[in-house]
């Protein structure tokens, strides 16, 4: 009896010390993420220390702090989620790549001049000093909240996009929907159609042609030996290209005809350098799609790293840009009306804060977004990675305003769509598969009713999973509203506590 007592004492300190440990796994982040914050507000209190709106930029600071952990947290998995989805990264070499790059992104060719979103999305001097504060200060936390919940739900949604929704909301409130610069929201709403449908377009291009130069090939490996060093010197000349005009702006802004050059140069070293690892990878693997894949996997895995770099160096403007607009504007007295100029300091709070977020609280968004959409693997995975770069800078030929974010889900679409249609072509052409290398032993002694069911059955497991489909539209509709809602709800409470 006594033994039977101290049994179930044992079990009741054994599960407490367990539920002790969950507790302290899950309070640990917020916790981390606390502190970064009030680290991030003094530090702002040591640089702005006397005015009398400074106390306005060290709160902001906070808020900037809390953005950039948001835009680690939602951005990031676009560039890492197909990498680890498909397996060619572990999450945590996914994390450490990913933090590593983003911040040197940020740091080195991070936001050298940053036009103010107030001058591109509001019209008129309506705004004095402070009431531009506060307009930005309002934008910033209402892109952060909305970001955040997002986040918590599991639904990639642009940070540029929320940004410019709390912009437009406390603008409104501020000034009147006059001084909205409606033109410009009209373009923005366009990329909601324009990225998804691109980078699920050049997505599905790229699949469709490796599927038909190696994957459905009789001699794979020879195949794959002559057309992998060609990806590989496709992906080399596109990131030279992408890195050159989008993600090393700040460091170094080279013509077209450079930019040109520099594509073809390193398309060709790619090839060069290409050809050997191939062929060696090669003489290791059997003649199947599987092995195939895994020649892609290097590829894939500096694809992520360069895209994680070139969002760095671009999306560390959505956490900070308009925290650097009200530290310019405290410090000179007046709205800045050309551009704004990143200070170090406050680009290290976008880096850390961005690399921080996508460490405490990426794996969730990394995890949708290359598991939960559709099954990815290494070369489904490139086509995603190599498709966001070429969407990019297509768009910036035609003028056309993108998000990154939609871009690399409407790859992740493009690749589950087509494969989709593949799929339903083939079970159209015959009822019961007759290559060896699409039967199921279950199907050997199946009739032919009972095989095609069997068949059905397999293949719905690999398409696109339509309630992602739809509820990540949804939530990339409604960003820029929630955003601005929210945002003017918050304009109108800072402006009731500032006075």
């Amino acid at each position: 009896m006594n033994k039977s007592v101290l049994d179930k004492d044992l079990q009741r300190v054994s599960g407490l010390q367990t539920a002790t440990h969950d507790l302290s796994r899950v309070l640990a982040a917020p916790g981390i993420a606390l502190v970064f914050l009030l680290a991030v507000a003094v530090w702002a209190a040591f640089i702005i220390s006397d005015g009398p709106m400074s106390y306005l930029v060290i709160i902001a600071a906070a808020i900037a702090g809390y953005m950039a952990l948001n835009v680690g947290a939602n951005d990031v998995a676009n560039n890492m989620g197909p990498a680890v989805g498909s397996k060619a990264l572990t999450m945590g070499g996914a994390l450490v790549i990913a933090a590593i790059f983003e911040a040197a992104g940020a740091l080195l060719a991070g936001g050298d001049v940053v036009n103010t979103v107030a001058r591109d999305l509001l019209i008129g001097e309506q705004l004095d000093s402070t009431t531009f504060v506060l307009v930005m200060m309002a934008a910033l936390l209402a892109s952060a909240l909305w970001t955040n919940l997002a986040t918590l739900i599991g639904a990639p949604v642009s940070t540029t996009h929320a940004v410019v929704g709390g912009v437009v909301g406390s603008g409104i409130a501020a000034a009147g929907l006059a001084s909205v610069a409606w033109p410009v929201i009209g373009t923005i709403a366009a990329s909601w159609v324009i990225s998804p449908v691109l980078g699920g377009i050049f997505a599905a291009i790229l699949l469709d042609i490796i599927r038909h130069t190696i994957t459905t090939r009789v001699d794979k490996i020879s195949a794959a030996r002559r057309w992998v060093p060609i990806f590989v010197a496709l992906m080399t000349g596109v990131f030279a290209m992408y890195l050159a005009t989008k993600g090393l702006s700040r460091v170094w802004k080279p013509g077209l005809p450079v930019v040109v050059t520099m594509g073809i140069a390193m398309s060709i070293l790619g090839w060069i350098v290409a050809m050997p690892m191939v062929r060696h990878q090669s003489l290791h693997i059997e003649n199947r799609k599987k092995h195939i894949s895994k020649l892609f996997r290097l590829p894939l895995i500096v694809a992520a790293a360069l895209l994680s770099f070139a969002h760095g160096a671009n999306d560390v403007a959505n956490a900070i840009g308009p925290f650097a607009a009200i530290v310019l504007t405290v410090q000179t007295g007046h709205m800045e009306a050309a551009g704004i100029a990143l200070p170090l300091w406050v680009l290290v709070i976008g880096a850390l804060g961005i690399s921080l977020g996508l460490a405490l609280f990426g794996p969730r968004l990394i995890r949708t977004v290359g598991e939960q959409i559709t099954k990815l693997n290494e070369i489904r995975a490139y086509c995603v990675a190599l498709s966001a770069a070429i969407t990019v800078l297509a768009a910036s030929a035609l003028g056309l305003p993108v998000s990154s974010t939609h871009i690399a889900v409407g790859a992740i679409f493009g690749v589950g769509f087509l494969r989709e249609f593949h799929s339903q072509r083939d079970l159209k052409q015959a009822s019961v598969p007759i290559h060896a290398k699409f039967v199921d032993p279950a199907m050997l002694n199946a009739t032919p009713e009972a095989a095609l069911a069997m068949e059905r059955k397999r293949e719905r497991r690999l398409l696109v999973r339509r309630q992602h489909v739809l509820g990540i539209a949804a939530a990339w509709v409604i960003t820029v509203p929630a955003s601005a809602a929210l945002s003017a709800a918050l304009f109108g409470i800072l402006r009731l506590l500032v006075g």
